[in-house]
């Protein structure tokens, strides 16, 4: 038997020592009542004070875990108790288990407590009867009657995947017209590969207000999680059933075989804020939304997928479960496509008509910083990295995407040299079109630019296209680190691909994958050379002032 070290046992003893009496016990969390397994729950060990009528300790430990857990709390229960109680050790214990009431025997016999056998322990039975009221009134996170036919559709939602077909501004009525909803606006999560689910909001202004306080730049987190609560919607999102590991769930979800996949359910509502549980009501709404949406998507895949979001509209009668007591069994449910309100939500995101803003670039903008150069080819507020992709992504890049061949590039080292832009979908689109209408990409180029008035020095990311156009990408101060750093690594592994490079087009610019793109998201990849400045032969870039006249 595991004893106390000998200067653990003089601490304890150094404690006063109360008149009390405690009662110990160790209980499955969970009630009668409940018809899942305790191991689920895990066990309670509470240490309460029957003289002064107050809880000294209590843990939870995995049912699996030894006596000597018991032990651990009494410690914590002497030594650290919860207030308002003072650390003290006991005259007397009492415990209801013999083989409990043997093992503190041993484990205690220097410390001066007698330990007794109770078969009933009167405090600890009353605090324990309290623990299994709160149990029972536990409302369950789906109305037991539908909870099946739930996670059913649910999983037929994850095997139809509408976010391989729609990004989140793509937006799907579902008329109802019963349990006081007339229509529910559904987004769909899960294009930027990060989480996957279904949003059914009850209002447009809903969906509107979280777009736009979302798209703002200047929003803090805090603001943003206040967005995030004041959005009302019914819910459904994926998990991965073993949640060890959240950064490898969330990055292989998509991956994983359907019975690894766990649907969440809930209710955001201003007033209310989040919550994971579904009442009646909500269920059948919910169950009649995700019916509906899934036949929809069967019936319109071909359309959904194409590069433009057609106009949609279909009517279907769902069939309500088996133990629904609704008088009627069947609802008619409308579900159209909205791209009305899918243009006005990426206007609002900044996917403007591109030949508009283009002339609205070119009167409100000042005069690019280089005249020598276009920089009216990569969007402003993309994302902008200088990496590799390995040689087995590459294949499937070139499988999956718009591809343009250079040459033929032989796999020597890490992988093929890139530069990542990433920006929204439709603009994503414009860079595409405007590299192919000039030919295709030709060459990537690092020029050395001067500011003559600041005194700074750039290393300037140059875009040369077959029409012999440069257009600017990219403007990098010499000294920084990190970009110095990336320059090393570029050189040496164009050096290894004989001067061979790529730029990859991708997007997802506003969404979760800002910056760390997936396969999915990348949209095209132009092979190219690499050309020094010598090459070039531009000569340094020297920033010119700018002239303004009344």
């Amino acid at each position: 038997m595991t004893s106390f070290n000998r200067s653990t046992s003089r601490r304890l003893r150094k404690l006063t020592q109360i008149p009390s009496v405690w009662e110990g016990d160790r209980r499955p969390l969970s009630s009668p009542t409940q018809h899942s397994d305790s191991e689920t729950k895990g066990e309670c060990i509470l240490w309460v004070d029957g003289t002064q009528g107050i809880v000294r300790g209590m843990d939870v430990v995995p049912p699996e875990s030894g006596p000597e857990a018991i032990v651990r709390t009494l410690m914590r229960a002497m030594e650290h108790p919860h207030s308002p109680a003072k650390p003290a050790r006991p005259q007397r214990i009492v415990v209801r288990d013999r083989e409990i009431q043997f093992y503190l025997r041993g484990v205690l016999q220097d410390l001066d407590i007698a330990i007794d056998y109770s078969p009933e322990l009167p405090l600890i039975d009353e605090l324990f009867r309290g623990f299994a009221e709160i149990l029972d009134s536990q409302v369950p996170e789906l109305p037991p009657q539908y909870a099946k036919a739930l996670r059913e559709k649910a999983l037929a939602i994850w095997q139809a995947a509408p976010w391989e077909l729609l990004e989140e501004q793509q937006i799907l009525s579902i008329e109802i017209n019963k349990w006081d909803v007339g229509t529910l606006y559904a987004s769909m999560m899960g294009m930027l590969g990060m989480e996957y689910g279904v949003l059914l909001y009850r209002s447009e202004d809903s969906l509107k207000h979280f777009r736009a306080t979302i798209l703002r730049e200047d929003e803090s987190q805090g603001h943003l999680e206040e967005a995030f609560l004041k959005q009302d919607c019914l819910f459904l999102t994926f998990e991965h059933v073993d949640e060890t590991d959240e950064e490898e769930e969330f990055e292989d979800l998509a991956k994983l075989p359907l019975s690894e996949i766990e649907p969440t359910f809930g209710n955001i509502h201003p007033l209310e804020g989040l919550r994971s549980v579904l009442y009646d009501e909500e269920a059948l709404i919910v169950y009649v939304a995700l019916e509906s949406l899934n036949r929809f998507i069967r019936d319109h895949r071909r359309h959904l997928g194409s590069d433009s979001f057609p106009t949609l509209s279909r009517r279907y009668r769902i069939s309500l479960p088996d133990s629904c007591d609704e008088q009627t069994k069947s609802v008619a449910i409308t579900v159209s496509s909205m791209p009305e309100l899918t243009a006005e939500l990426e206007e609002m995101a900044g996917y403007e008509d591109e030949e508009d803003s283009e002339d609205e670039e070119i009167e409100s903008e000042p005069t690019p910083m280089f005249r020598s150069l276009r920089d009216d080819l990569i969007p402003e507020d993309s994302f902008l990295s200088l990496g590799v992709v390995s040689w087995e992504m590459l294949e499937y890049l070139r499988q999956g995407v718009n591809y343009h061949q250079a040459g033929e590039i032989k796999p020597v080292g890490d992988g093929l040299p890139v530069i990542l832009i990433q920006t929204s979908r439709p603009k994503a689109k414009t860079v595409i079109e405007n590299i192919e209408k000039a030919g295709g990409l030709k060459a990537i180029c690092f020029n050395p630019g001067a500011d003559p008035f600041g005194g700074d020095r750039y290393d300037l990311g140059l875009l040369q296209t077959q029409n012999g156009e440069l257009f600017l990408f990219g403007e990098f101060l010499d000294d920084d680190p990190v970009h110095v750093e990336a320059r090393k690594k570029w050189n040496q592994r164009c050096k290894n691909t004989k001067g061979y490079c790529g730029l990859i087009i991708a997007k997802g610019l506003t969404g979760a994958a800002r910056g760390n793109p997936q396969l999915r998201d990348m949209m095209a990849l132009f092979e190219a050379r690499s050309l020094s400045p010598k090459d070039l032969g531009i000569g340094t870039l020297q920033l010119m002032p700018q002239l303004q006249f009344e």
